[in-house]
């Protein structure tokens, strides 16, 4: 069942963000998309365009597009816009040395002098979690950044397997630390085939943490298959517990889109669940349209490792 939520901002459902007590929109911007569009003026727009219209959860990343889509989104998040923003960006660096500069570059980038959620990125190996946590790893960076106040909240993010995410877990237990929040792929398709949200999200609700419910079209591979609606996946990723379902927009009318899936999105029941799972079933088999599961598509520290430090 979705979490709790109550109403914001022109009808926009806000949602209890796990252990932080936080409370952030039930759409959240995602921020990779934002350096795809060719109007820098316009990524201004779509930005602000959504946070007047209610949505609080901003997504980023240190190496998007080069670092334009924080640069962009710092720039929209002047004029006061910034107040009104719980604001997450990810650092990629592996090493203490490598976090604490991209942190800095991003705290730069963006014109903050505070991240609300700084999230560990492409958690994607079995490997990443110790060397996050081992000796001069990145989460003592983090930690660091935190003390200073440079950061809020932990989270870290991933989309290659569940198994990888349960093991950063493990390894975050083990190591006497609890994450506020964990980001992972949640949508029709991922039902099927090594499901986070069988696998991952019930573990994150036994111990309080904020669900961060990503690629809910797939980016956009889920509507390549041709068996459900954007807005249909969207209302499927926000039935979940998720507290955010984080969605790019490029552009004001999928922005629009987003927004309307919002304000119309009411608990599905368990006959439209079923419908949109016997519908999406067969394209669903081998993650044919899970490609960030399947394949290095979207692996970025896979085509960039210098950038885990």
């Amino acid at each position: 069942m979705p979490s709790s939520k109550s109403t914001a901002t022109d009808g926009i459902p806000y949602r209890r963000l796990g252990r932080t007590g936080e409370m952030v929109s039930l759409v959240g911007l995602g921020g990779y998309h934002l350096g795809r569009q060719a109007d820098e003026q316009e990524t201004i727009r779509i930005v602000r365009t959504a946070i007047d219209n209610g949505i609080n959860f901003l997504d980023n990343c240190w190496d998007y597009n080069g670092g334009a889509s924080e640069i962009r989104m710092g720039k929209a998040l002047r004029d006061g816009y910034r107040a009104r923003a719980f604001l997450m960006t990810k650092i990629d660096g592996r090493t203490r040395e490598s976090a604490g500069q991209q942190i800095d570059e991003s705290l730069r980038r963006l014109q903050t002098d505070r991240i609300d959620l700084m999230q560990i990125h492409e958690v994607i190996r079995m490997t990443d979690p110790d060397r996050v946590f081992g000796p001069d790893g990145a989460l003592e960076a983090v930690l660091a950044a935190q003390r200073a106040g440079k950061i809020r909240y932990i989270g870290f993010t991933g989309h290659k397997s569940p198994a990888i995410h349960l093991h950063m877990l493990e390894t975050a237990r083990r190591n006497g630390f609890t994450f506020d929040t964990v980001q992972m792929p949640l949508n029709v398709m991922d039902a099927h085939y090594d499901s986070f949200a069988k696998q991952v999200v019930p573990v994150l609700l036994d111990q309080d943490i904020g669900v961060l419910g990503m690629k809910p079209m797939g980016d956009p591979f889920v509507l390549v298959s041709g068996t459900v609606t954007a807005v249909e996946c969207l209302h499927y990723a926000m039935n979940l517990p998720t507290s955010v379902v984080i969605t790019g927009c490029d552009s004001l009318p999928v922005l629009e889109q987003a927004l309307h899936a919002a304000r119309t999105f009411r608990p599905l029941s368990a006959a439209a669940v079923q419908s949109l799972l016997e519908r999406t079933s067969r394209a669903a088999q081998d993650g044919k349209y899970e490609l960030y599961k399947t394949t290095h598509h979207f692996d970025g520290t896979h085509a960039n490792p210098q950038w885990l430090g």
